[in-house]
Order: C-alpha cells, then structure tokens, then sequence
C-alpha cells in the first residue's frame, strides 16, 4: 500500500444542507460527503478525515481545515492540484474543497492550531433581511447598540472558564482563551468577530444571544461578566440559531512548532 502521506485540506461549505460537520448514521454531514468521495478518487476503502473544529447542523464554513493519511501509492494519479479539481466535479455545490496540500511535519489539523475564528451576522433592519443574505444573516427585529455590546463584550476577553456559555460534556473542560470578540456595523448587518484558542460546543452562538440581550436594551452592559462568573447556563441566554455563524479562518503556529503545539493542546486545560 505504501507508506502513509498526511494532505491537508482546506474546506469551505454552506451549512444548511448537512447535518453538521461529524459523521452520523443516516445524515447527511460534511465529514462522510467528503470521506466517500476521497476514497472514491483515491480507490481506497475508507478515508478519515480529523477537522480543525466540528461545526453544529446549519454552521457554515469558509476556512475549514481538515487532515487525512493516505497511502502514497494512492496519488500516483498526478500532482494534487488533479485531486483538487477531481474533487471540485465529484462532489455537491454546498461544499468546496479549496486547496490539497502535504501537510509539513508535525501536522494535525485539531490539535496544532493555534486559534478558530467565526463570524456571527445579524440584520437589525425592521422589515427584514435581504432576500439574497437570508441563509448566512439573522433576523433581529429590535435596532442593536454596537457601542454598547462592544463594552459589554471587553470583560470576557481572556482565559476563563466558560461554563455559562457552553453544553457541557462529561470529561470535557470549558477553559477557554477568548482573544478577541467585537461587534461592527456595516448599514443593517452587525458582525461579531469571535477569535479563541478553542470553543466548546454552542459557545459561539451563546454568547452572541448574551451579547444581542444587552445591544437591544433588554439586559445592562454589565450582565454578560455576572453570567460568566456564575459558571452555570443561564436560561435568560439564548443559543442563536446557527445559519448566521461562520467559521471563517484557522491559524496554526510555524511549521517547525506544529508538533510542540500539538501535544500541548492534547493535554487537559487547567485554569491559570
């Protein structure tokens, strides 16, 4: 079969067609879409793909990235750029594969990266959102103050534990490393911009309904830092609905560090 050979790819995909990012049985995902046609073009029994971070049902992607071992003697075919476009005609016009690449030494697409960052857009526009944006925009009917939820927002940058914020699962820790979260405006749509080392499951999308409760007036600029302290789902905090998220980008450290990073992501988070 040869030896093993790790390609990276980079993926791009509107959400509202798959159940997610993760295999399941009888659903249609990301994660077994691309699988079946990789094994396919490469005539190989089973292809598995490890993801940079599993996306919920109705997520979106633009910068996805995901590894996968091959035999080397499964791209005898020609160089990558082939696998690329064989890619691009086999597969369903809601998902891309952008670029195949060998991955460096070191590689994994979950555990080297260094930081995930999302999108998050919202029409405050009173009769609606564009037609043409209805898939990637929520509808919010009440006008947001960005100001106000960019100040709100300040308390939660940083390393804490997010257990407000997230669906909890067993063995798994909510210390996260929020770097960045900011609001802008550009005519009716609001963006936030979510940048943290790793997110546990419905983090995003909980503290963009946080966020939205105090732009709107319903809750003061203080109240996203209480529910944060309180480590503990709050039922006033809504999970938004997932078409208005967008996985956006991955970063990864320089090749030469890939494999320190990630046997230090492999380890258990401790808070500071």
């Amino acid at each position: 079969m040869g030896e093993a050979v790790r390609l990276r790819l980079d993926v791009a995909y509107d959400g509202g067609g798959f159940s997610g990012w993760a295999a399941q049985p009888g659903r249609r995902t990301v994660q077994a879409t691309l699988e079946s046609a990789l094994a396919l073009i490469l005539r190989i029994e089973h292809a598995s793909l490890t993801v940079a971070g599993r996306t919920d049902a109705g997520v979106h992607a633009r910068g996805q990235v995901c590894h996968v071992d091959v035999p080397s003697t499964a791209l005898a075919d020609g160089p990558l750029e082939r696998l690329t476009y064989r890619l691009a005609r086999l597969l369903p016009d809601d998902v891309r594969v952008r670029r195949v690449v060998l991955a460096p030494t070191g590689f994994d697409a979950r555990f080297s990266a260094c930081w995930r960052r999302y999108a998050y857009r919202v029409s405050d526009d009173p009769v609606g959102v564009d037609p043409l944006l209805r898939r990637t925009v929520l509808w919010w009917p009440r006008l947001l103050d960005v100001p106000l939820m960019n100040r709100a927002a300040e308390p939660l940058i940083g390393e804490h534990d997010f257990a407000a914020f997230c669906k909890q699962r067993k063995g798994a820790t909510t210390i996260r490393t929020l770097r960045e979260f900011t609001w802008t405006r550009e005519a009716d749509v609001v963006t936030a911009r979510v940048v943290a080392d790793a997110f546990c499951h419905n983090m995003v999308r909980s503290l963009v309904g946080c966020l939205l409760a105090v732009g709107e007036g319903r809750q003061g600029e203080e109240w996203p830092h209480l529910v944060l302290q309180a480590q503990a789902r709050h039922p006033q905090v809504p999970v938004v609905a997932p078409h208005g998220l967008t996985l956006e980008e991955v970063g990864y450290p320089p090749d030469a560090e890939l494999a320190t990073r990630a046997a230090r992501a492999r380890a258990v988070r401790t808070s500071a």
